[in-house]
């Protein structure tokens, strides 16, 4: 009885003391994780050992510009004046007489379709008409005559009366032949398709051979000279402009600024981008073509900014450090932020600077003398920079 107790009890201490030690090896664990078997930095300031260094490069100052910005709206060059060449007949294509990037005038022959059935109606047509003339002057000679005979009672009234309305009804048969003669002649024309202006050919859809049907285009042709750019603009700069106005349009791909001329406002705001629709006319130019896209700069106001010597700036990876001079000329090493590139040398300073400091140029063959930086930083600073905010 005892020794079964005794048994028991040993248990039972075996039990408690394998939940304390492991309890306890939980807790060591955890404050090893959390660093408690390490040496701790007691709060407050502490003093770094820094090298302080003297100036050795060249020194530039940090200046502060003022001048006029703009922000950009993206579109796309389309043809105010644009037609879709299509036949009115069905007949089958025999002759096209133009490419894609055709330049044609006015009157040019395009197209030139099969023409054999409809001369042959223009033909049955004139005999039809020379019929209709010969019944019509037969019917006018029996009127006459029936004339002189009433006028002596040789026939009835109602024998005249017949004989003038056959000539009525001759006379009618005449007319509705011209009418088809002229038909059948219109519908000749129709046959050859012609320019309806001067412009540029921008496709071709048909070739000889293939069948015309009324309405389906066979060219598609645009006025070179009506080229516009169509680009949505943020509704607080759409109301600044009027139709008139002068604006400028850059173009990436021939790295060029042309000058525009507003020539309609769209008046009704597109509500998911709160922007209207502006359309400013491009001068015409031979290397232009419809559906470029172009950049519509648009003047936004002035602000400040900035303007610091890139020869003072040193990257290592994404962050930008430059050596700030002292008054005891000795420097400082500080984190900037840049943000647009302006004139060839310089750059627009966000935060980290004041102006009027001093800088270390690191790289004096790129320095940009400061004399420069303040004569162009409110002409030519930004002038060349992409602005941003592009619709």
């Amino acid at each position: 009885m005892i020794k079964s107790q005794w048994s028991r009890t040993l248990s039972w201490l075996k039990v408690a003391l394998e939940i304390v030690v492991g309890g306890g090896l939980l807790i060591g664990v955890i404050a090893w994780l959390a660093g408690a078997f390490e040496e701790k930095i007691e709060p407050g300031q502490s003093t770094a050992a820094t090298s302080v260094r003297q100036a050795a490069g060249p020194i530039d100052q940090v200046h502060e510009v003022h001048q006029e910005y703009i922000e950009e709206a993206v579109g796309t060059l389309k043809a105010a004046s644009r037609s879709v060449i299509a036949s009115q007949l069905l007949a089958k294509v025999v002759t096209v007489n133009v490419a894609a990037g055709d330049n044609v005038s006015a009157g040019t022959v395009l197209v030139e379709l099969d023409r054999q059935e409809y001369e042959a109606r223009q033909r049955q047509a004139q005999a039809a008409l020379k019929a209709a003339e010969a019944t019509r002057a037969e019917a006018a000679q029996a009127f006459e005559r029936s004339t002189r005979l009433r006028t002596s009672n040789a026939i009835s009234q109602q024998e005249f009366d017949q004989s003038q309305r056959k000539l009525q009804v001759s006379e009618a048969e005449e007319r509705r032949a011209q009418q088809s003669l002229a038909e059948a002649e219109v519908m000749l024309s129709y046959t050859t398709i012609t320019a309806p202006r001067d412009g540029r050919i921008v496709d071709r859809l048909a070739e000889p051979g293939d069948m015309a049907r009324p309405g389906v285009p066979l060219l598609i042709l645009y006025d070179a000279t009506s080229l516009r750019l169509e680009a949505p603009v943020l509704e607080q700069l759409a109301l600044t402009l009027r139709p008139g106005g002068e604006v400028k349009v850059y173009f990436d791909s021939l790295q060029r600024e042309v000058t525009a001329t507003l020539d309609e406002i769209v008046p009704q705001a597109d509500a998911p981008s709160r922007s209207f629709l502006v359309k400013a006319s491009i001068p015409k130019s031979e290397d232009l073509y419809e559906g470029m896209f172009g950049r519509l700069r648009i003047p936004a106001g002035s602000r400040r900014h900035l303007c610091l010597n890139t020869a003072a700036i040193e990257r290592v990876g994404q962050l930008e450090f430059v050596n700030v001079v002292k008054s005891d000329n000795t420097t400082e090493r500080r984190y900037i932020k840049t943000g647009r590139i302006g004139m060839p040398g310089r750059v627009e300073v966000l935060s980290g600077l004041e102006a009027g400091e001093r800088v270390e140029l690191l790289r004096a063959d790129e320095a940009v003398p400061a004399d420069d930086d303040r004569a162009a930083g409110a002409s030519t600073s930004d002038a060349t920079a992409p602005e941003v905010d592009a619709q």
